[in-house]
């Protein structure tokens, strides 16, 4: 699937999904919001591992403004509750492995769109910006409920009060991102990075999803039933049997997944 907005590709189990507006840094319009929850439904039928990426120097600069020009003709609670959340359910329920890697800046609702993926790997270059107070509005696109949780309330105040560049080195050093790999480095770095998880155990990482993103909403007891449940299924599979016939043989495991 390719748009004019989204360039999607498949291979070996791992779908690479574009950001394919570099003019503009990959803003998003409801074009490209509809267009990135197809892609992402359509690799959770696919894939084994997604990777998500921005065209050109950007990630993503968030909400296209010029969409936006006449505060009077925005109705920026239609187009959050119609055209980002759908695309944003669809990233968080993708049920295997998701990668954003950031080439470039990741700002407003597009870096909302990183940090809501499984694994973050960023070139030191990029950065991430809460921009919305420097145009009146408040975070959104799911990053007041991401960035509590993921770097405690006073960092992400801070983050959203002042509106502050936040480099990828430093979001590495906050456990805002797993990791910040130098320019020259980021792309065959995040390739190797995504091929390993398209050719890891696709039931056992889809099930560690599960049982990592309930872990904020359970109680102790809950998740370690959880988990219970969740290790069952995983010890039933064939990725099981054949991990556990690699290390008995002193060999790579060779997962085939579904």
């Amino acid at each position: 699937m390719d748009s004019q907005v989204i360039r999607y590709a498949v291979q070996d189990g791992l779908a690479v999904i574009t950001l394919n507006r570099p003019e503009v840094m990959n803003a998003l319009n409801a074009r490209v919001c509809a267009d990135l929850a197809s892609a992402l439904r359509r690799a959770a039928q696919e894939a084994r591992a997604v990777v998500l990426t921005g065209a050109g120097r950007a990630f993503c600069s968030g909400q296209d403004l010029s969409e936006a020009a006449g505060a009077g003709a925005f109705d920026a609670e239609s187009v959050l509750r119609d055209t980002y959340d759908p695309m944003m359910l669809a990233l968080m329920e993708c049920p295997v492995p998701v990668i954003a890697a950031v080439n470039g800046p990741a700002a407003g609702a597009g870096a909302s769109i990183a940090l809501s993926a499984d694994v973050v790997i960023a070139a030191e270059s990029a950065y991430f910006l809460q921009a919305f107070a420097r145009i009146g509005l408040i975070p959104d696109a799911g990053a007041t409920w991401w960035l509590p949780r993921q770097v405690g309330l006073p960092r992400a105040m801070g983050m959203a009060l002042f509106a502050d560049r936040i480099p990828a080195r430093q979001a590495a050093d906050w456990g805002l991102i797993w990791e910040a790999v130098p320019d020259e480095a980021f792309a065959t770095h995040w390739q190797a990075r995504a091929r390993s998880l398209a050719q890891g155990p696709t039931e056992a990482l889809r099930r560690t999803k599960v049982a990592l993103r309930a872990a904020d909403v359970n109680s102790h007891a809950e998740q370690l039933a959880l988990e219970a449940r969740l290790q069952g299924e995983s010890a039933r599979t064939w990725d099981f049997a054949e991990g556990v016939a690699a290390f008995v043989q002193k060999r790579p495991a060779r997962f085939e997944g579904r």
